[in-house]
């Protein structure tokens, strides 16, 4: 059982939430279908807490069944915060979250309860707990894809596509100039962000990490990708062609995040006719398992303070994180 009596100090500095009393901080991070949200309704209930999206697809309003975001009648259980609530038209940032997710703690600090922050975006909980002062690590397969783009389609063609993308950005750059277009490309394409505003910017963490209980979620591996499949399968009968259907329908540009999603791209190309609907949902079911390796990588290196458990023993190890923190 988790223990009520358990609270969290938060140290008193500017840039972390001040409550007037003692709430909970808990990170909940894993890859895609290891139980995240399940795990985040319970303690919810039973610490009487909200629960915060730290999911970059799971913010998108047209993606409720293909990012398996929580149903209408989860949300109706316990108050849920940050899901849902950007078109798909919008390039949603990091910083934008970090903007959202401070407004939302102090909410949540003011009425006492506990905050449960879940998902599996790395750069949402580095952000969270370190701010950005910095520019984030790049994912490998960005940087892969546009060293490999510079290759074969040169410099030029990639200084085209970033005034589209960061035109302030571009206008300050040769269009020669590989490094700098080559860098400038990457970072708005992995965060949604100018490379200019990051380095203009500098957003505080808004949470210690030293004193939130914290868990990644890690099933053994045969068994997550059973889950992966099993979830695509399920999201399928729920109506998952539907939802993709009528975000094509609207003709947004194929590189904005929301098109991006994990399973889109394929039944995009299924509704085109380009290939059989079992075809596309096993490239749905292979991107969706590959990623889960990227986001495990991220996190034991980028954030190594992540307790790891098996998700049967998330609760007891939060329960223990919340005692020593109580002490």
């Amino acid at each position: 059982m988790i223990s009520f009596a358990c609270g969290i100090l938060i140290r008193v500095k500017t840039h972390y939430v001040n409550p007037v009393s003692e709430p909970k901080i808990i990170l909940v991070a894993g890859p895609t279908a290891s139980g995240k949200s399940a795990l985040a309704l319970a303690l919810a209930e039973k610490l009487g807490g909200a629960i915060i999206n730290a999911d970059s697809m799971q913010v998108y309003r047209d993606l409720r069944i293909i990012t398996a975001r929580p149903t209408p009648g989860e949300e109706a259980r316990v108050p849920h915060r940050l899901y849902g609530h950007v078109d798909a038209a919008v390039n949603f940032s990091v910083g934008r979250w970090c903007a959202e997710v401070a407004d939302v703690l102090v909410a949540t600090q003011r009425e006492a309860h506990a905050a449960i922050v879940v998902g599996g975006t790395g750069l949402y909980f580095s952000a969270l707990t370190q701010g950005l002062a910095a520019v984030p690590p790049i994912p490998a397969q960005i940087r892969n894809e546009v060293r490999t783009r510079l290759a074969s389609d040169g410099v030029e063609a990639l200084h085209a596509e970033l005034t589209q993308r960061d035109p302030a950005a571009a206008a300050r750059l040769m269009p020669g100039d590989r490094a700098r277009v080559t860098r400038a490309l990457e970072v708005i394409l992995a965060t949604g962000r100018s490379l200019l505003l990051w380095h203009e910017a500098n957003m505080p963490a808004r949470v210690d990490a030293a004193l939130a209980a914290k868990v990644f979620l890690m099933p053994e591996r045969d068994a997550l990708l059973r889950r992966i499949d099993a979830r695509f399968d399920a999201m399928m009968a729920a109506g998952a062609m539907d939802e993709v259907r009528a975000l094509a329908e609207r003709k947004l540009d194929p590189t904005l995040p929301a098109m991006k999603a994990h399973g889109v791209p394929w039944l995009i190309r299924h509704l085109n006719g380009e290939m059989a609907l079992a075809e596309a949902i096993e490239g749905g079911k292979r991107d969706t398992r590959q990623y889960t390796k990227r986001q495990a990588t991220w996190f034991r290196n980028q954030l190594p303070d992540f307790v790891w458990v098996e998700p049967e023993h998330a609760l007891a190890a939060i329960e223990v994180q919340l005692r020593e923190l109580a002490k």
